[in-house]
């Protein structure tokens, strides 16, 4: 299974990958979120494998994210016209995630973020009811973005709004 979900902000394109690239701030958006725990490396480095558990409706799933491209590595002073990659990917038991983050600038003072996720699951009745959920996925990966963009522009926490 896989979509794009993507969504313009409304900050400069290096003040977002600020926000998205520290790991202090990712309570405050990331809705659901439990741990996010580097096993090895640092955090957003390539290689770097973290534990992960969410929370979503009396539902915990625990993952191991790695990260699988970040570039370019320094964050600081990119060219405007320079696309900057973030893409990790996801394992739970049944489940694998590729997710493939681009962010541009298309103008002064707005980011573009885009989201590219690839699913796929193990076992016969998951693979067979994952084209059911798709709307599900796609539906939780746009939250995720919203909640981000509400606390980049607004400094809007999930951990407010959701209790």
């Amino acid at each position: 299974m896989r979509y794009t979900v993507s969504i313009e902000i409304a900050l400069p394109r290096e003040r977002v990958v600020d926000l998205l690239a520290d790991p202090a701030h990712l309570p405050s958006w990331l809705r659901g979120l439990v741990a996010h725990e580097p096993l090895s490396g640092g955090h957003g480095q390539v290689g770097t494998e973290s534990r992960v558990v969410l929370r979503s409706g009396g539902r915990t799933t625990e993952c191991t994210e790695t990260v699988t491209r970040r570039e370019p590595t320094d964050l600081r002073g990119v060219p405007r016209d320079r696309v900057v990659h973030f893409e990790r990917e996801i394992v739970a038991e049944g489940m694998w995630n590729a997710a493939r983050e681009r962010l541009t600038e298309p103008g002064p003072g707005v980011t573009l973020w885009v989201s590219e996720n690839e699913f796929r699951f193990g076992g016969v009745g998951m693979r067979l009811t994952a084209p059911l959920l798709r709307g599900v996925f796609r539906r939780q990966s746009r939250q995720h973005m919203e909640d981000f963009k509400a606390f980049a522009e607004q400094g809007t926490d999930v951990r407010d709004v959701t209790g």
